[in-house]
């Protein structure tokens, strides 16, 4: 097994080439949260990566779910994660059950399905999403429960804002995520998506996901107040980062048909020394 420190190297160099928003918020923390946050980013990437991969299957993810297990017992693989992600979860204090739950959710994807109702996609943002701002916020530092059901609402708020961008990939997956029964209400068909129809339906289908999505982040925006406040920047900044792509979304929601939409990086740079700033 390798060192923690050639570990967290390893971590650090993941979630810079592939988290292309997270990391942008990562620079402001202290370099030992900086470090867990790598750490608990490429063990979420790893999970992504197996339910993406051509004949991708359930084995492989439960195969992922025991090597986790034995992690935490104290008998790690030789996967370069382990050793900073063991970490970060013992320095923090992180439920183990959130990983669980996040293997589960990304499990999940292996068969896609139907939501029919917004309970049901609910429960897959939790698992997806909540879990990590869960975990999250235990290596930020709270002190009070109340921040709790607070980034709950705020992982649902990233994940509507994640399934809005890419309604056109995840359909050609065969993968439509929005409830059926907002399609039926607005008159859209799975067809409709998955053949990029820019129709007026459609446009009021969005609107509608736009503002439930911007609910769950006003809901959530207490959250800020009630983490350390040497981590606000840095919860600051995602926040940002992310309700500005929702902004960019609503700005011509129909072109998530046409291309996949996203923030420029001096935008997000401006957003983080602004976080920096305290605005």
């Amino acid at each position: 097994m390798i060192s923690l420190e050639a570990s967290q190297a390893h971590c650090r160099g993941v979630a810079k080439r592939r988290a292309r928003n997270f990391y942008y918020s990562f620079v402001l923390l202290s370099p030992e949260r900086k470090n867990a946050m790598c750490a608990v980013y490429a063990f979420m990437r790893y999970c992504d990566d197996l339910s993406d991969e051509p004949g991708a299957t359930r084995t492989a993810m439960d195969r992922w779910r025991e090597a986790l297990t034995e992690a935490f017992a104290g008998r790690p693989d030789s996967s370069p994660v382990w050793p900073a992600f063991i970490d970060a979860v013992s320095r923090y204090k992180i439920p183990h059950e959130y990983f669980y739950d996040m293997i589960e959710g990304v499990a999940s994807d292996l068969t896609p399905r139907t939501f029919h109702k917004f309970d049901e996609l609910y429960q897959y943002c939790y698992r997806v999403a909540s879990v990590v701002g869960l975990t999250t916020i235990h290596i930020f530092g709270f002190d009070s429960p109340e921040a709790l059901p607070l980034a709950e609402k705020c992982g649902i708020a990233f994940q509507l804002t994640n399934i809005l961008r890419d309604i056109r990939e995840d359909a050609g997956l065969g993968r439509v995520y929005l409830p059926s029964e907002d399609l039926e209400r607005f008159r859209v068909s799975r067809d409709d998506l998955q053949s990029s129809r820019r129709t007026e339906n459609f446009g009021n289908l969005m609107d509608f996901e736009i503002a439930r999505a911007r609910d769950f982040y006003r809901e959530s925006a207490p959250l800020i107040d009630l983490i350390h406040e040497e981590s606000r920047g840095s919860l600051r900044a995602l926040i940002a980062i992310y309700s500005g792509l929702l902004d960019r979304i609503a700005e011509t929601p129909s072109d998530v048909l046409a291309r996949r939409i996203s923030l420029p990086a001096t935008e997000k740079v401006w957003i983080v020394l602004r976080s920096a700033a305290g605005f």
